[in-house]
């Protein structure tokens, strides 16, 4: 939530101070302000806060949303600390296994919602997930009503009755490294794929199904963590989970894939030793406080990697997710060989225990963690089986469309997910290739989640990722009706500016092969980067079929050095060369006939408009004449080529309703000089 407003205005906004919320803890050093936490009757009002904070999906704008989930993470952090340090061993050590298979749970609703989060995703869900917790609030409060008095003269001794004391400095920077990274790299099964995705027809594994190769290696993560671990054998682990981590950085496709499902599950199997550690630290509000100043700095520091160029200090942080990746494995090995190797079981003597539930727990928490992992499994399933049924929908023919559009990491101009709206727009174009720009949202902090694969399955259109997340790039995301034959990922040269990513493929228009190059140039005020992705792509173009239309995020005006530089050496034509009022987004074409050039208003959808073109595939490539008059009356060209009349007719200047509509002097159809 705090990434939208400086994504509105690509500069720092001062909100950012809101990551202040996640310092809450600090308060829990002071005595009375401890003692007041373990008060029922505050930390009733906490768990009440913290629930309630989920209704903020339904705020009526963005700041106020911000407020009220800044408020519920600050409580939901005090009441964490609280409850961890908190009550007799088997409390303690039922809620810190339920906030671990509460993270695996997480990921199976998320691969049922398509790698949403559910409390995100619409206002039905977030209604339905606020009265779930509401409910588990109000039995929490009543159920240890009773309870805290007896629990507050415990809590004492509740961490001095363990054996060992790490200390909470070392322990606190440990536990939220190994929040961060599984907030990073294990967040939603989907994002091991994009870490290791590259062009086709060699692309890795998909998201669906082999996101279900990462849930099972979590699972098995956490079954290792029941096992008693030798130093040799720790240390040896160790470097295992330190390799997969550096193959994941620098090994491609398939063999990145295998080394992100060892990092998964090494990061599980080290969950509960580290938690262990963590909940025996004799300051309760210093090890936390100190976890989330972790957490905190290496979520900024991940932002920093990619978006340096709009943040101070941002060059030298450039690109560097290998020194987070490293620091963080660092921090967790050290937690994880040097401490004295005591899990959960051990520290809250599971097994000495008289009470049959504590002593059956490893086997409830089994039987719970792959029932979780059994829905897991059947939700990829049904969503590949789904998926695979939609797609070769593609009827043969001759002419098709193509649209770019920039899509703000599917969230609206009022910071909601635009994913719902998307799809709708998308169908409604009725393109057959599609383009989205700025589509990378699987970063920590724009939201884990995968809208290619989301707008993939919603419309049954083959798809191509790319560049690699961990190449630091915005994303560029290609959806297509018809089957994609092979693509290369570009980095586009960016000495001073963002990394500018490139797709180049070839689509099969059922036994007609087309190419495609796509483009997002970095920002306007990057001279020489502009310069020398305009030679790039032009070179890329040059070297394609005699086929191919471009579509591109180019940040020039027409006729400009960089634009000029894509005509005359990629040897292309522009869709509409009267067209003088764009800046950012164009198409160009060789080798096809143009048919039809509209623009669409994007109604506050994303801060961009929507650009598509219609195009003919000639008979013959060596007698073919292209169409030069340009007409607006629909009527003069057949009926089979018009868009789609939902978006109204012809119109001049922008469109500022809040409606998709045809703008700046579209649609335009194009026929031949009788």
């Amino acid at each position: 939530m705090i990434y939208y407003f400086p994504l509105q205005t690509l500069a720092l906004t001062g909100l950012e101070s809101f990551a202040v919320a996640f310092f809450s803890p600090v308060l829990l050093i002071i005595g009375p302000f401890w003692r007041l936490a373990n008060n029922k009757y505050i930390l009733a009002l906490l768990r009440l806060t913290m629930v309630g904070s989920l209704a903020s999906y339904q705020a009526p704008n963005a700041p106020i949303r911000l407020v009220i989930l800044a408020a519920g993470v600050s409580s939901s952090l005090l009441v964490q600390t609280v409850t961890w340090w908190s009550g007799n061993s088997l409390q303690r050590f039922i809620r810190i296994w339920g906030f671990m298979l509460g993270k695996i749970m997480l990921l199976v609703l998320r691969i049922w919602y398509t790698s949403l989060n559910p409390a995100w995703s619409s206002q039905a869900a977030n209604t339905v997930v606020l009265a779930i917790g509401f409910i588990a609030a109000v039995e929490r409060i009543y159920s240890d009503g009773d309870k805290r008095k007896q629990e507050a003269k415990k809590t004492g001794n509740a961490v001095r009755e363990t054996v060992s004391h790490p200390h909470w400095l070392l322990s606190g920077i440990a536990f939220g490294s190994l929040m961060f990274l599984t907030l990073w790299i294990f967040g939603e099964v989907s994002l091991i794929s994009r870490w290791a995705v590259s062009g086709h027809p060699h692309a890795g594994p998909d998201p669906n199904p082999y996101g279900g190769t990462v849930l099972l290696g979590l699972a098995h993560g956490l079954m290792l963590s029941f096992w008693s671990w030798s130093s040799a054998t720790s240390f040896a682990w160790f470097l295992v989970g330190l390799a997969s981590s550096a193959g994941l950085l620098y090994l491609h496709t398939w063999s990145a894939a295998v080394a992100g499902n060892i990092l998964a599950v090494f990061t599980m199997c080290v969950w509960p030793q580290l938690a262990g550690h963590f909940v025996s630290c004799l300051h309760p509000g210093k090890a936390m406080s100190t976890a989330m100043f972790a957490y905190v700095l290496e979520l900024f520091f991940c932002v920093w990697c990619t978006a340096y160029k709009f943040v101070p200090g941002g060059i030298y942080a450039r690109e560097s997710s290998h020194l987070l990746l490293g620091f963080i494995m660092l921090c967790i090995g050290i937690d994880f060989l040097t401490v004295p190797k005591k899990d959960l079981s051990s520290i809250f003597e599971v097994k000495s225990n008289q009470k049959p539930l504590f002593r059956n727990s490893k086997t409830f928490i089994k039987i719970l963690l792959w029932l979780f992992v059994g829905v897991g499994l059947l939700g990829l399933g049904l969503r590949y089986k789904t998926y695979q049924k939609k797609l070769g929908q593609g009827v043969p023919k001759r002419d098709f469309s193509a649209m770019i559009w920039p899509f703000r990491f599917a969230y609206n101009n009022e910071g909601w997910s635009s994913l719902e709206g998307s799809a709708d727009l998308l169908n409604q174009t009725d393109a057959d290739f599609i383009t989205i720009i700025e589509s990378d949202a699987s970063k920590p902090f724009i939201g884990n989640n995968d809208p290619t694969m989301w707008l993939g399955e919603r419309l049954g259109f083959y798809t191509d990722f790319g560049p690699s997340t961990r190449d630091h790039t915005w994303g560029i995301m290609a959806l297509s009706r018809y089957p994609i034959v092979k693509s290369t990922h570009h980095l586009l040269p960016s000495p001073e500016g963002e990394i500018a990513p490139a797709i180049s493929m070839t689509v099969n228009f059922t036994g007609k092969l087309v190419d495609f190059v796509v483009a997002h140039f970095g920002n306007e005020e990057e001279d020489l980067d502009r310069k020398l992705q305009a030679i790039a792509v032009s070179n890329i173009l040059k070297t394609s079929s005699k086929q191919v239309v471009f579509l591109g995020y180019i940040t020039s005006a027409p006729g400009s050095r960089d634009y000029t530089e894509l005509i005359e050496n990629g040897n292309v034509q522009d869709i509409d060369s009267t067209d003088r009022d764009r800046w950012c987004s164009y198409i160009m074409y060789r080798g096809v006939i143009r048919l039809g050039y509209a623009r669409i208003s994007h109604a506050g959808l994303s801060d961009s408009e929507v650009q598509m073109a219609k195009f003919r595939i000639p008979d013959r490539l060596d007698s073919y004449v292209d169409n030069d008059r340009i007409v607006t009356d629909p009527s003069q060209v057949p009926e089979d080529i018009h868009f789609n009349p939902r978006f109204g007719s012809y119109k001049d200047g922008h469109n500022y309703e809040h409606i998709h509509h045809f703008h700046m002097s579209t649609p335009k159809y194009f026929k031949q000089i009788n």
